[in-house]
């Protein structure tokens, strides 16, 4: 077995300023979400998913496996996006059983200007503050990062989840 070491101080704080930039970041994305679009970051989640795939529209099953989330969490989350008036439930399938989820007029429009905000807002916070050689840099360690935590070809289960 390896031997475990502690970090050293200079590592500590490289950790603790990174989740601390993460944290900052992703609160004033969240706000902007809220300010701007009037739709919490779970919303744009929901309406970027659908506007992103064939006919605006999916099986809550597929939405739920491609936000990664759980069905329960996703249903609960339909239905405050339906009071809204973003989503609209549909039949599929020939025998009309299978729930859809679609995006309405609203929902649309929501996520048009909802994808516009929130790139403004990335390229404000986030990508403005790069030079082309951080940016490559960054691209290229978050690759290795995430080839490292979740390598191609692996699967993973719900208990790894």
């Amino acid at each position: 077995m390896a031997q475990t070491r502690t970090l050293e101080p200079e590592e500590w704080e490289l950790w603790d300023t990174w989740m601390r930039a993460q944290r900052l970041l992703t609160r004033e994305l969240d706000r902007g979400l809220q300010r701007d679009c009037g739709i919490s970051k779970a919303e744009f989640s929901v309406l970027v998913t659908l506007w992103q795939a064939p006919g605006r529209e999916m099986r809550v099953g597929e939405l739920s496996e491609s936000l990664d989330w759980e069905k329960s969490r996703v249903s609960h989350q339909l239905t405050r996006m339906e009071n809204r008036g973003f989503v609209a439930r549909t039949p599929r399938g020939v025998d009309g059983r299978r729930a859809g989820i679609g995006l309405t007029a609203k929902g649309r429009h929501a996520a048009q200007s909802a994808i516009l905000v929130h790139a403004g807002n990335i390229r404000h916070y986030f990508l403005d503050t790069l030079t082309p050689e951080q940016a490559a840099a960054f691209r290229a360690w978050s690759g290795q990062m995430i080839d490292r935590v979740e390598p191609r070809g692996s699967e993973t289960t719900d208990d790894a989840r």
